[in-house]
């Protein structure tokens, strides 16, 4: 809730607080349960400091959470959804996931996970670009939401020299095979730039640019701890199967320990 009263404060948004009440019970529990998380919420709307003077409003509805979630956000024509990182429910979670990666995977919707102290707005983003166009659709959501653009937003990329291997295995010198692996990132940093440009993203000048060799989880965990961004921006789906595949990972281990706006194709 703070960090989404500093947002909505940040861009003038209207807030909802939502809260979605198991209807797999006694009708009579469910709505007792109802008015008391209504209760509760309209409480929090005076109390929480970053609330204060927004305009917020108070919504409670009856599902299942990961299906009321994406109703409510559709009936509100919501822009984002901000949600907390929550403990695992072991079994239940190995077969259906968490209530937030539902949320990310089958909704039109983008998601903002918390998973630290809330102390202050957003100083520094980190956005996540494999030259595909959810990544361009990731960065745009994150700079219209208000988080840091310009010098303040880094980006990250991760090529792999599919050649270095054959030349390992050719016996070919370190030296020669170092020279190779720094070509290709030369080409990987000229084919970032040159995709800033073709997509208007390189409108406030050249950001910090981490382009390094290896997987797209290698490459963003070294990039989190070089960086030690406030937020990680990133696109939910890739070129490929292999990509996509690649990013649902990245996604759910990064969930763990930083905040990260996930952000889904236009479906």
């Amino acid at each position: 809730m703070r960090r989404a009263g500093l947002l909505a404060r940040d861009i003038g948004a209207e807030l909802t607080l939502l809260h979605v009440v198991d209807d797999d019970q006694p009708t009579d529990l469910v709505a007792l349960e109802t008015r008391e998380a209504e209760r509760i919420l309209g409480e929090q709307i005076g109390a929480v400091a970053e609330l204060r003077g927004l305009p917020s409003r108070a919504l409670v509805i009856a599902g299942d959470p990961f299906d009321g979630i994406l109703r409510a956000a559709a009936s509100t024509e919501a822009g984002l959804i901000v949600m907390g990182a929550h403990r695992k429910q072991l079994l239940r979670d190995v077969f259906v996931g968490t209530t937030i990666e539902r949320v990310i995977r089958a909704g039109p919707f983008p998601v903002l996970m918390l998973n630290g102290e809330v102390e202050q707005p957003y100083r520094t983003a980190l956005a996540a670009i494999d030259l595909s166009e959810p990544s361009v659709l990731a960065m745009r959501t994150g700079i219209a939401l208000g988080l840091p653009a310009g010098a303040r937003l880094g980006l990250v990329h991760a090529f792999l020299p599919l050649a270095k291997g054959q030349m390992f295995y050719a016996g070919l010198s370190q030296d020669t095979i170092n020279g190779y692996v720094a070509d290709e990132r030369i080409r990987a940093t000229n084919e970032l730039i040159a995709f800033l440009e073709a997509n208007g993203l390189d409108d406030n000048g050249q950001p910090m640019c981490v382009v390094e060799e290896g997987t797209a989880f290698e490459v963003i965990s070294k990039a989190v701890a070089q960086v030690e961004p406030d937020v990680l921006v990133m696109g939910t789906h890739g070129r490929s199967v292999l990509a996509r595949m690649q990013l649902g990972s990245v996604t759910e281990e990064v969930l763990r320990s930083l905040d990260i706006l996930a952000v889904p194709p236009v479906r």
